[in-house]
Formats: C-alpha cells, structure tokens, sequence
C-alpha cells in the first residue's frame, strides 16, 4: 500500500485498506461523547465488532444501548478487546488509563487515540509490546458520522507512534477505514505533527484568533456608537458567508464573489491588523506548544478545578456580542437551537 503522494503527504484511500484487519478484532471505544459516539456507531455500521466502555451509571449508557451497541463497564470492555480507543477528554485520559485499563493491556494489544496530546507530552506511557496509533478525523463527532450516513466522508490523520506487532500501520488505516476516512483520503502524520498543529490552530486561528479578531471588531464598532445589532451583523453573522465561500472553493472564490470594495479592502486592511506583531505572536504561541509549555499549564488548571477555564468561560458567554446575538438569532426561525 503505498497510497497518493500529494504535495508534502501521503493519502491512502479505499484501495490502500485492509478492511478484513479491523474486522478481525474486537475494539472498545473508552467514553460516548461527541467523537465517542461517531466512532462506535460507525464502526458498527461498518461490520467491526465493537463495545463502548463507560462509568457505571453514566447517563450515556442508554444511549448508547438504544442505538444497538453494546455497553460494558470500560474495565470489561478493555479486557475484551484487542484493540482500545480513548476517546474521553484529553485531561481525563491519564486517570482512565491508570485506573481501568493499563492492567487490561496485554502484548499485542493496540491503544489508539483520536489526538496526540497525551502519547505526545508523555502522560500515557504504554508498554512497549503494545501498538499505539491514532485514527484522527478532522471534524467535530456529529460531522463524522453524518458524512457516514450519507456515504461520504471526514478526511482522517493516521499516525504510528509504536509499533510492537508490525502491522500497525494496517491497523491504522482499517481503523480509518471503518470511520468512512478512506472515502475522501487518510493522511499520513505524526503523533507529533497532529498535536502541534492541531492546537495551533486551534489557538492562533480557528478558536482563540477567530474569537479575538470578532470581539475587537465589535467593540470597535459599539465604542464609536455604532448599534450593537449592527456590529453583530457586520462582524459576526456575516462571517459564516466568508468562511463559506472560501471552504468551497479558496480565496479566490471568495474574493470573485464579493464586491471590488469589499475586495480592495481586504488587501488595505488586513496586513494591517494581521500583521508583523501578530505573527510574532504566533511564533510564541507555536513555542510554546512545541516545548510541552501550555500542555503543562492546561494540565496545572485542570487539577486546579479548571479555575481558568471557567473564568474566562464565563467572561465570553456574558460579552456583549453573545447577549445581542443572541437576541438576533432567536428571531432567525430557520437556525436549529443548539438545546433542541
């Protein structure tokens, strides 16, 4: 299998796939959440045989039953299986694996992971005669199993950290495969490569800076006077369009489909607020991903009761631009509310 070379990566599809190696095993999906529940389900559908391993009294347990999975206590369904995904919170991992299901693990045994964080930063260690793997869809859980249902697909990252039976790589792509990864390509990365970029972007663009750069705009706009119903239009509602058109087909077609103003605008003003300091921001922000600085200080937070976390939580979801939009979208009848 030697899959697509394309630009810096490799991409294997459904031609590169052993889909009898994931059949051949029984797999435990550890935790029923957002990309828990997509895992399993698809998995099933594909022909795997799976279990989902939860807390005793975890109100995910019916859930999941009633969708015709089979649940176990995630001690039983580590002892079962050959293969153990993690799939619960990043911060919850190191006590889920010390406490149900290191002393499951026997050689030959694989332990997968949707995201690098803890293989990576080294608060997992797994034995060395087990394989560690990750099978990483690059979409929110809802969005993985959606595609599956309508016969596509999430691009998927496949990484081998350690590979103790020498079929790891096989069992990765299977994996990919069985997730509906190998319909629209599975890449190939690192442990390494997947963290790191994954929580720089998540930092520098699509959650931190998206966030700040909607925030600034909107309180430029209200502080000199403009209708906070306005700002949130001009800097909030109408970026799902943006972003939209450019998911769809690039910059450039983003850039065909505005107006010339709107175009030569763009080119005047964003070097202007993206800019020299801002890059140098995210050299720092890279940094200190890269030398394990801000995993050590989500971890310090998380056993301090998430005290951060929580406070700036509930700075954004009292900030002005979620109050007005708020009022805004409850008038859109066409938007599904996020508590339906």
């Amino acid at each position: 299998m030697k899959g697509s070379k394309t630009m810096a990566v490799t991409i294997y599809y459904e031609q590169d796939c052993k889909p009898e190696v994931i059949k051949g095993m029984k797999v435990a999906i550890i935790g029923y959440g957002s990309q828990g529940h997509a895992h399993a389900l698809n998995l099933m559908d594909s022909g795997v045989d799976v279990r989902v391993g939860l807390r005793e009294g975890s109100k995910s347990w019916p859930i999941a039953e009633e969708k015709g999975l089979k649940v176990t206590t995630m001690d039983q369904a580590a002892e079962e299986a050959d293969l153990i995904m993690m799939l619960v919170p990043d911060e919850l991992q190191p006590q889920v694996y010390e406490e149900h299901i290191k002393d499951h693990l026997k050689s030959g045994n694989t332990l997968a992971f949707a995201h690098g964080f803890n293989i990576h930063y080294g608060y997992i260690k797994a034995p060395e005669d087990v394989n560690v793997i990750m099978a990483a869809p690059k979409g929110p859980g809802h969005i993985v199993r959606r595609q599956y249902t309508e016969g596509s697909g999430v691009p998927d990252l496949a990484c081998v950290a350690q590979d103790a039976t020498g079929n790891a790589w096989d069992i990765a792509l299977a994996y990919c495969w069985a997730l509906g990864g190998a319909r629209s390509g599975i890449i190939k990365a690192t442990f390494a490569q997947e963290t790191e970029e994954d929580l720089f972007g998540e930092q520098a663009v699509l959650c931190g800076g998206l966030v700040e750069l909607v925030k600034a705009g909107f309180e430029t706009l209200t502080e000199a006077g403009y209708p906070a119903e306005l700002a949130y239009f001009e800097c909030y509602h109408e970026m799902k369009m943006i972003v939209d058109l450019m998911y769809e087909s690039g910059i450039h077609f983003m850039n065909y489909s505005i107006s010339n103003t709107a175009e030569y605008g763009e080119y005047y003003a964003g070097p202007m607020v993206i800019n020299e300091q801002s890059r140098e921001a995210m050299k720092v922000i890279l940094k200190r991903i890269q030398d394990g600085s801000f995993a050590q200080e989500f971890v310090d937070d998380c056993k301090n009761g998430h005290k951060k976390l929580l406070e700036e939580r509930e700075k954004i979801n009292n900030h002005p631009i979620e109050t007005t939009g708020a009022q805004i979208r409850g008038m859109f009848s066409w938007l599904k509310k996020a508590e339906d």
